[in-house]
């Protein structure tokens, strides 16, 4: 298994090899494309796509296969097509809610050991778009590391890091420009031989540059920001796990300009966890913060303790985390009656069939 250590094999996941997952092949997803799977085995690369019989069972698209996943395969004479027929319960994973109006869990990378949440230091600069980013990287039980990038563009960072520091408690936070190839050695200790890591940020904060940056080789296509108004352009459409010269495993993902919570509650007590320190210190329990007597929060609101920029954003947060749990419900709702109506018609086909004697 040395070659699969190499790609992130760990006890983890070997100790779910049990009955018919033994004899199979194992190997770890590093790009998706149309439904279909560019697979490594530690020795080659191979194309697949999911068995019908896993396309059958899956409830969720989060059932099926993603970036960073390990699977088994069933790969006749070598061939160059295989099938996938199962995908290994994830150490972690960075989910969001996919766009639209549909309430379905989009896996954006799996079974990561560190976040590198990247945002530019430039006009699209955003406190607040890194405590939900962090929000869900706490969720997705990875470690969280801030890469403030384009350093080269920000005579003076030290503030705009302070700013990240007070909303970011004990993550590391560190400023980088891929284009002058400054701060990269800062980053050589999360780069290690079969630790795994993800590049998460919008359009334009320069995560394809830190990629060709660390690959030592041109990659993924770039492209300036726009000048109007320092936003990106999309340039990586799709996910990719490169494998890079220190031995370090990194995903990068396209630019997310919606970012929606999903099963998110953990990560905001964690990002804000001095708001509900706050809280706790009320003199009622129920203090709903507005206007109550003896109430911590609108203390340390007027006395300058806390940003409320911050206490909007963590406000936000909660109301979409509900709404979206009231979703989920409502179509669990609707699922289950699905089931149980299909299963119902099933049933009275059976009945039917042994009446007629067929």
């Amino acid at each position: 298994m040395n070659e699969l250590n190499a790609l992130g094999w760990n006890d983890f996941y070997h100790n779910q090899q049990i009955d018919e997952l033994a004899q199979w092949p194992v190997g770890r997803v590093i790009h998706e494309e149309k439904n279909k799977y560019r697979i490594h085995t530690g020795i080659d690369t191979v194309w697949a796509e999911c068995s019908g019989r896993m396309l059958h069972n899956a409830v969720e698209r989060a059932d099926l296969p993603a970036v960073g996943d390990w699977v088994s395969l069933y790969r006749p004479d070598n061939s160059d097509l295989a099938l996938i027929q199962h995908v290994y319960e994830r150490k972690s994973k960075f989910s969001r809610k996919q766009a639209g109006e549909e309430t379905r869990e989009q896996i954006v990378a799996a079974n990561i050991d560190t976040v590198f949440l990247v945002n530019a230091l430039n006009e699209d600069f955003n406190v607040r778009r890194i405590e939900r980013y962090l929000t869900l990287a706490w969720e997705s039980q990875a470690n969280p590391v801030v890469l403030l990038t384009k350093g080269d563009l920000c005579p003076d960072p030290a503030p705009l890091v302070a700013e990240v520091e007070s909303v970011a408690f004990g993550v590391p936070v560190h400023v980088v420009s891929a284009l002058q190839s400054q701060g990269l050695e800062q980053l050589a200790p999360y780069l290690y031989e079969g630790h795994t890591v993800a590049l998460l940020g919008s359009s334009g904060v320069g995560k394809s540059t830190l990629v060709n940056a660390l690959m030592g080789s041109e990659v993924q296509k770039t492209q300036d920001i726009r000048t109007d108004d320092a936003k990106g352009r999309h340039t990586t459409t799709s996910r990719t796990l490169f494998f890079l010269p220190s031995g370090g495993l990194l995903i990068d993902t396209p630019g997310m300009r919606e970012l929606q919570l999903w099963d998110s509650s953990e990560g905001i007590h964690h990002t804000f966890k001095d708001i509900e320190e706050w809280s706790q210190q009320c003199r009622f329990f129920d203090c709903t913060h507005d206007g109550e007597p003896g109430c911590a929060i609108q203390e340390a609101l007027d006395n300058g303790d806390l940003d409320p920029g911050r206490y909007q954003s963590y406000q936000k947060l909660l109301r979409e985390q509900a709404f979206l749990e009231r979703k989920q419900d409502q179509r669990a709702y609707r699922d289950n009656k699905r089931r149980w109506k299909a299963i119902s018609v099933q049933a009275r086909a059976r009945t039917k069939a042994k009446q007629k004697g067929w």
